[in-house]
Order: structure tokens, then C-alpha cells, then sequence
């Protein structure tokens, strides 16, 4: 048979790779037509279409690569296709694997493929751009630039400011050497402004933030309407504390630039920083109306509004992006929320259910079990989060988790105890479980087997503050090691030397220990911080020991009016001042 007439059969098979474009004679055509031109020539065969003279090996290697592809085994069409590539040479054959190896993710072989590109085409300027992407990926940033140079010289789009984006995920000396290289690339091309602004962009990433300004001040000078550097102006002169200056740019520059839909959200998200809701709803709105079809706007567009309590306008965007399949769970745990609030649980509820995936899933899933547990429907919840977690094995721990969290707060504590117990059984090494089991057991005055658990966390993660901090002030409230509670302490304070539970403890520990002037500063500093029951408990005992007692009262009294029942406050008021309240 003739070889033209053998390689149109093979076409009019219609495989699954979409034709054989790859067979037209690249000699002339240098594979300039696009998928869509190649889609068409191979479904519309032409009487004077020629074909690449391919060796009898090259064309088994491509019909069995088509086949497999038909098979679904798109590893076995990639093995192929690649030494088509690499006997034929054939610029058509090279370009149609490298599709075949993006579509794929396959690294390695898009290496292969276009340093062989480049052997056969040295200016192809789609060839570079791979080889750039790959070179990023195995950290080899001086070729990449090579690369990226060479399409600028051929006068492409080199995407400079595309890599400098990235940086973002570099380490910072992988982050500094990329900053070097834009610079001398800078000295041999000072004219150009994408250059300019991407080196501006890294020392945005590298933390000089100031001399990004700077480096953007002479490139708006000459073009002043370079968009993407005003949008950078505006995110550095916010990251510089100049936040009026910044909502002023940009003010000025979404009214200038209306269509530029980057700019318009980096100004609602800042104006939503500076606590401006109202402005920068009318901002979103204003972006809606300009971009119906993109979801995120829209769903923006609601969360302010919601901020804002306009709690109809939130609702119909939410509604809306549910009708239209867009950020649906985000959507259905905001209108959950919006139903809890007002009260309407089975509607609350029903919203939190249909939450599918994402970072909202186990929020919503927690609410919507502690609302049908209020509703006398614990064992239902329970059933519930059961069935879940058997079909989703891969998030099981969570889902223990919430179960222990449940039955707790619903104080059913030999319970959560058994289903703590049975889910360290099944994930010994599950911090957050083991860390929930020993507060469980603490509150079951079951303090010596807190402290095993608690031990067993810090032998695995000596740096964990909370588990170091709980186990001091077990020490220091349970038993009378009160030196050993607190070097514990210590090290979770040096740890985390903000945190008020810490600093509650510490200063506690310090009063038990007799140092009552030095406990008020750090338990002034928890007050401050958390003015929670039991640091006012603390705080005030304390304040009482030395003499300010009118101070001791009014700390207590703030501490009751949180929770006028709490077991700790209550017994320190009746056993300093002989009184039920205050």
C-alpha cells in the first residue's frame, strides 16, 4: 500500500488524540497551524495534502500510540509518541507530544522534548517558554532567564513578570539569586519596563519593600498608565503603613482604569481592611455590574454585605450563586449562618448539610450536629457523622475529633471518653485527639492520666506550647510540684510569650509560689489580653493578697457578669470575702 494512503486511514479512525495534524509536511509548514486549524485538516482531508516521509518504525510507533491513547493508556501513547519524536525529528511529531506530555503533567519528558525542540527549531519561541517553565521547576533560574532572554530577542513576550510572581514560593536564597539575575538582565536591557517592574515585584517578595516603591517611581514616570505597576504601587504603599495614600491610588486608578478588574478587588479588599464596608461594598457592587460571570466578585460582593447586616442583599447573592453552580459551599455555610442567627434552625441546619467539601465543610458539619444535638437529636447527629466519616476514610481522624468535641460539649463525658479512647486506638499519633482526652480526663479529676497524655504530646512535639502550658498549670493546680509546673510554663511562654492562657498560668504559678508581685504583672497582661472568668478569678485573688481589694472586686464582677455560675470565680469570691456574689 502506499504510504500516504496507509497514514489517511490511520486518520479517519478517529482516535482519541484528535487526528493526525502531525502528518502534514512540516518541512514547509514549520507546524505553524493551530489545534483547531489541525482538528480541521484532519476531519476535512484535502486532495493535495502531503505527508512527512516517516521510516516504517516511526509510523508503528504513532499508530500504536494512537491506539493505546483510544485504550485509555495515555502513558503507553507517551512512550511512543517520544521516540517518534526523537527518530523522526519531525517538528510536527515534537510539537504533538508535547501536548500529549503537558496534558499529562510528565516533567521529564516536556524536558526531553524541547531541548530536542530546540535542536531542530533553535528560535522557537514556544520551545523556550517550556524550557523556561522546566528550568524554574528544578530550581535552575540562569537557564530559565537564558531562555526567557532569547524570546524577548525574538521579539516575544518573555513573561518576566510572570517568573518574578512565583518567587513568591522560592526560598528566600533561591528568591535573592533571582533578584541578582533581574538586575544584570536589567544592565544589558535598561529600557525595558517589564524588567523594571518585575524586578520592583521581587524586592517586594524579598522584603524591601521601600525600594520597590522606588524602583517604580521612575518606570510610571514614563508610563504612567502601566497598569500592572499601579496596582504594585497601591499594594506597597499599603504594605508600608501609608494606608491612606494607598486608597487614594487607587481610588483614582479604578476610576481611571475601570475595566481593570485586579485593581478594583485589590482596593475593596483594602477598603474591607480599614473597616470602610460600606465603601468597599459599593466597590464590589460596582465590580459586579462590570463583571457579571465571575463568581468571585459576586461572592465578595455578598460576605460585605453581609458584614454590612444587609441581610436580604447577602442572601439574594448567595441564592444566585447557588442557582449558577458557583462557590456553593461557601455560599450554603453563609446562609446557614445567616439562618442560625436568626434563629431558624431546621433551615440552618439544612444549609450547614449541603456544605460538600473545602474549608467550610467541617465548620458547617460541627454547627449543624450542635444544632440537632440543642434539638434533642444528639444520638442523630452522632449516626450522621458516623455514616460521613465511613465514606470519607481519608478525613477520619476529623471526624473522631468531632464527635469527641460533640459528646463534650454536650457534657457527656464518659462517653467522649470511650470515643476518645477508641480513636487513639485507631490514631495513636493524633495530637489534637490525645491533647482533647487529657483535658477530658483533667475535668474527671483524673489528673495523673491527663499528665501520661500530655507527656506523650511533648515527647513528640517538645515545641508545643498549649501542651506544655496545660500540663504546668495541671502541675500547678493538682499537685504541689509547683517548680517542676513551672519550667513548663517557661517553655511554653518562650514559646508563645503573648498568649494569655500562658501568661495566666504563669503568673499563677508565681502567686502559689509566694511571688504575688511579680504574678500581677503577668496576670494584668492575661487580663488585658482575655478577660476570661477564671484569669479574673486569678487576677483578683491576687490584687486582694496585696491590698487592692476594691480593684479585686470590680475585676470579679466583670468576671460574673461573663458567667455568673463559673465554679472557679464563684469559689474564689466565697473564700476571700465570705460572700455567695458580689
Amino acid at each position: 500500500m502506499h504510504k500516504s494512503a496507509l497514514l489517511l486511514g490511520t486518520c479517519l479512525l478517529g482516535l482519541s488524540l484528535s487526528g493526525c495534524a502531525f502528518l502534514q509536511d512540516n518541512q514547509e509548514s514549520q507546524s505553524t497551524s493551530s489545534p483547531d486549524d489541525a482538528t480541521a485538516s484532519s476531519a476535512e482531508p484535502s486532495a493535495d495534502i502531503r505527508y512527512a516521509d516517516f521510516e516504517p518504525e516511526e509510523l508503528y510507533l504513532l499508530l500504536s500510540g494512537e491506539i493505546a491513547a483510544q485504550r485509555g493508556r495515555f502513558d503507553v501513547t507517551l512512550v511512543n509518541y517520544m521516540k517518534a519524536a526523537q527518530q523522526s525529528r519531525d517538528l510536527g511529531v515534537i510539537e504533538r507530544t508535547m501536548r500529549i506530555a503537558q496534558s499529562l503533567n510528565a516533567d521529564n519528558a516536556q524536558q526531553k522534548l524541547a531541548a530536542l525542540w530546540l535542536e531542530v527549531a533553535p528560535d522557537n519561541m514556544q520551545a523556550h517558554r517550556i524550557s523556561a517553565i522546566q528550568a524554574v521547576k528544578k530550581n535552575e533560574l540562569e537557564t530559565a532567564l537564558g531562555h526567557m532572554e532569547k524570546i524577548m530577542d525574538l521579539g516575544g513576550d518573555a513573561d518576566f513578570d510572570s517568573l518574578a510572581a512565583m518567587a513568591g514560593n522560592l526560598p528566600p536564597e533561591q528568591q535573592q539569586e533571582l533578584l541578582d539575575l533581574y538586575q544584570q538582565l536589567e544592565q544589558r536591557h535598561p529600557d525595558n519596563p517589564e524588567l523594571q517592574y518585575s524586578i520592583a515585584l521581587l524586592l517586594k517578595v524579598t522584603g524591601e519593600p521601600q525600594q520597590a516603591l522606588a524602583k517604580l517611581e521612575p518606570l510610571l514616570d514614563s508610563k504612567p498608565d502601566f497598569q500592572p505597576a499601579l496596582i504594585l504601587k497601591g499594594d506597597l504603599l499599603y504594605q508600608t503603613n501609608q494606608k491612606q495614600q494607598a486608597l487614594d491610588h487607587l481610588r483614582a486608578n479604578t476610576r481611571q482604569f475601570p475595566d481593570n478588574r485586579q485593581m478594583g478587588t485589590l482596593y475593596g479588599r483594602m477598603l474591607i481592611g480599614e473597616g470602610e464596608l460600606q465603601t468597599a461594598q459599593n466597590e464590589f457592587r460596582r465590580l459586579v455590574n462590570r463583571f457579571p460571570d465571575v463568581p468571585g466578585l459576586r461572592l465578595s460582593y455578598a460576605l460585605v454585605a453581609l458584614e454590612n447586616d444587609q441581610i436580604a442583599l447577602a442572601k439574594e447573592e448567595l441564592t444566585r450563586l447557588i442557582e449558577q453552580g458557583h462557590h456553593s459551599d461557601e455560599a450554603h455555610y453563609y446562609l446557614g449562618r445567616i439562618a442560625d442567627e436568626e434563629n431558624e434552625n431546621e433551615q440552618a441546619i439544612g444549609y450547614y448539610r449541603n456544605v460538600e467539601k473545602g474549608n467550610y465543610f467541617f465548620p458547617a458539619l460541627a454547627r449543624a450536629s450542635e444544632l440537632m444535638a440543642e434539638q434533642g437529636e444528639l444520638d442523630e447527629a452522632l449516626a450522621d457523622i458516623r455514616e460521613i466519616r465511613k465514606n470519607n476514610p481519608d478525613q477520619d481522624e476529623n471526624f473522631r475529633l468531632l464527635e469527641i468535641n460533640l459528646l463534650l460539649d454536650r457534657d457527656h463525658d464518659e462517653r467522649a471518653l470511650q470515643a476518645a479512647n477508641e480513636a487513639l486506638k485507631s490514631f495513636p499519633g493524633n495530637v489534637r485527639i490525645r491533647y482533647a482526652r487529657a483535658m477530658l480526663l483533667d475535668s474527671m479529676d483524673k489528673p495523673e492520666q491527663a499528665e501520661a497524655d500530655l507527656r506523650t504530646i511533648i515527647e513528640e512535639q517538645p515545641d508545643n506550647a498549649v501542651a506544655l502550658n496545660a500540663l504546668g498549670y495541671i502541675l500547678t493546680t493538682r499537685t504541689d510540684r509547683l517548680d517542676e509546673a513551672r519550667d513548663y510554663i517557661e517553655r511554653a511562654l518562650a514559646i508563645d510569650p503573648e498568649n494569655p492562657a500562658i501568661l495566666d498560668s504563669m503568673g499563677w504559678v508565681l502567686y502559689l509560689q509566694g511571688n504575688t508581685d511579680e504574678s500581677l504583672s503577668y496576670l494584668s497582661r492575661a487580663w488585658e489580653a482575655y478577660a476570661d472568668p477564671e484569669v479574673a478569678a486569678h487576677y483578683g485573688e491576687a490584687l486582694w493578697q496585696t491590698g487592692n481589694q476594691e480593684q479585686a472586686r470590680s475585676i470579679w464582677r466583670e468576671g460574673f457578669e461573663q458567667d455568673p455560675d463559673h465554679p472557679i470565680l464563684t469559689e474564689t469570691v466565697e473564700r476571700l470575702t465570705g460572700e455567695p456574689s458580689l
